[in-house]
């Protein structure tokens, strides 16, 4: 098995299923994520090959855009996978990180969480490229997109939100600040990780100050 060709491949199979995806959720995510995995990586003890291939391929087929369907992408990777003949042991375990990693599944009480220190580090690279100026970005992106308010102080965050009620959400795009991306420090896995992520939540922070004081025109 070449691993160097295999991740080529995989590299080259993502910018192509993902070129007309939607901004925030695209190759250029996908490729922040690998190289903050990889980065996390040096300062654990990981399968680097596992952390690549589930990195790369954590969103294939990200369930917002397939009506919630959170099977799709676990099953385009694992059909992928096969066809690179990548050993079963290794190509479950990426598909059980890709299953496992997103935020959402952490507010379902009743789901049985797979772990392991590869699922870590992928699920810290991907929290770090959704906080800081880029998560921000992002943030008010898919916003835009569903054509959601900025802000509306009559809207309250809701922090004890279910999965569904979260799914479901149409809440105004500040309010995902509380519901999800401060709390993301606090949830990082690895040394690393949490390292990055302070200075990316005072970064945020900082943000939403400038953010209430110019919408509540204080000059």
């Amino acid at each position: 098995m070449n691993q160097e060709k295999i991740i080529q491949n995989t590299i080259n199979f993502v910018k192509e299923t993902l070129k007309n995806a939607k901004g925030g959720h695209d190759w250029f995510h996908v490729e922040r994520v690998f190289k903050n995995a990889i980065q996390i990586s040096k300062e654990e003890k990981v399968d680097i090959f596992v952390v690549s291939l589930a990195a790369l391929l954590h969103d294939i087929a990200d369930s917002k855009f397939y009506n919630g369907d959170e099977k799709i992408g676990p099953r385009k990777a694992k059909h992928f996978l096969i066809d690179q003949k990548v050993p079963k042991k290794i190509g479950k375990h990426v598909v059980k990180i890709i299953k496992n990693m997103s935020f959402k599944n952490t507010l379902d009480k009743n789901r049985k969480h797979f772990t392991s220190k590869e699922l870590e580090v992928v699920q810290d690279a991907d929290r770090l490229d959704a906080i800081g100026a880029i998560g921000i970005a992002r943030c008010f992106n898919y916003g835009g997109f569903k054509n959601r308010d900025l802000y509306n102080p009559e809207i309250l965050p809701n922090l004890t939100m279910t999965k569904e009620e979260y799914k479901n959400s149409e809440a105004p795009t500040l309010n995902h600040f509380y519901e999800k991306l401060l709390l993301l420090k606090d949830k990082m896995n690895t040394v690393s990780g949490k390292k990055i992520a302070e200075n990316r939540h005072q970064f945020m922070e900082g943000f939403l100050e400038q953010f209430y004081d110019e919408w509540n025109g204080k000059l």
